[in-house]
């Protein structure tokens, strides 16, 4: 087996939120005594606009944090300072485990991500993808290309941050067929209608989420539905052997939602939620994400605020629910690190 085993080296690509609070958890790995054996260091670290820094001995993590901080972006003083972009440190530097966390892009149809996935895994080495993209548009390309070169390629903090969703379907359900995947799977939209059902307008919902740095600056891909979209495709695409897109899914913006349908849907015992789902219609899968109405008695109705939900119904297991809880930048972190000991273990 290729490079599974620690230690490791990485290639970070992006260090917007989530590489950063990974980096603090590897720069202070000392203060989570279960990370004794997570023997990794970066080697490489490349930014779209923060500039990008590489050191074969290993990159000093608290050093970039600490300009990021104070400058916003690495400083030509830093000695492992380097004049790099993603895809050519994917392409020439040494490392074994390529950490895709640029941001996603819809409007390029996953790329520059697959791009950077592609180069890795054409030189054998694993790719871990926090991007949705990869999943969504080139899922069974860069499949093909991880098996044909002996790499890993996994993603489990691609929906649902860093809960085993993806871990669970392969270790533990193994021998199922999934008929049917559905759940709520986006923060913003549920954090704004559980914010309508509270006597907020839909702009103050809006307004709150970006407060607590739920909701991006322009949050129109999560109202819009498209957030949802590339998850629960990602989610058919990996675990029910689809080959769909976002744009192939039946999708409803939060547009039509007012408080006042929020309201009289409450009075009559139910709660409006974004739910996304994906089912098999012969050999085919199709895939929706729509405004549902959902009783005050089921598990969905239950999802407040960030929290995310996602049912698995199977032909031999039945169904199957995973919950999250108001889940923090360091929950999505982690499902680096799960994917970092997948690695080890050889699970991929």
């Amino acid at each position: 087996m290729a490079r599974s085993r620690f230690p490791l080296r990485l290639l970070f690509v992006g260090f917007g939120n989530v590489g950063r609070e990974l980096a603090r958890i590897l720069a202070e790995r000392n203060a989570y005594p279960a990370l004794a054996d997570l023997d990794v260091s970066v080697v490489g670290l490349t930014t779209g606009s923060r500039g990008a820094l590489a050191n074969g001995a290993g990159i000093d993590l608290r050093r970039a944090l600490r300009e990021v901080e104070e400058h916003g972006r690495f400083t030509p003083q830093n000695p492992d300072y380097a004049s790099l972009d993603s895809l050519k440190a994917a392409e020439t530097l040494d490392y074994d485990v390529l950490v895709e966390m640029s941001p996603l892009s819809i409007a390029n149809r996953g790329e520059p991500a697959i791009l950077h996935a592609r180069a890795a895994l054409e030189r054998g080495r694993h790719v871990i993808t926090c991007n949705k993209g990869p999943l969504a548009y080139a899922f069974r390309r860069l499949r093909k290309l991880a098996q044909e070169n002996n790499a890993g390629f996994l993603h489990e903090t691609t929906v649902m941050d860093g809960s085993p969703v993806f871990d669970m379907a392969r270790s533990c359900m193994r021998g199922n067929t999934i008929l049917k995947i559905d759940g709520i799977l986006n923060s913003t939209s549920n954090y704004v209608l559980c914010a309508m059902e509270r006597g907020q307008t839909f702009e103050q919902g809006v307004r709150g989420a970006q407060e607590e740095q739920i909701a991006e600056a322009d949050p129109s891909n999560d109202l819009d539905g498209w957030d949802a979209s590339v998850k629960i495709v990602a989610l058919a695409n990996v675990l029910m052997g689809a080959d769909l897109r976002p744009e192939d899914v039946d999708r409803e913006s939060m547009s039509a939602i007012t408080p006042s349908r929020v309201s009289e849907a409450k009075k009559r015992g139910f709660r409006i939620k974004m739910v996304c789902s994906a089912w098999r219609e012969g050999d085919t899968v199709k895939a929706s994400v729509r405004a549902t109405e959902v009783p005050l008695d089921h598990p969905f109705a239950l999802v407040d605020a960030t929290g995310s939900i996602v049912r698995f119904e199977t032909d031999l297991l039945g169904k199957i629910l995973m919950t999250e809880e108001n889940p923090t930048i360091t929950t999505t972190a982690y499902g680096v690190i799960a994917d970092l000991y997948a690695l080890d273990s050889g699970s991929r």
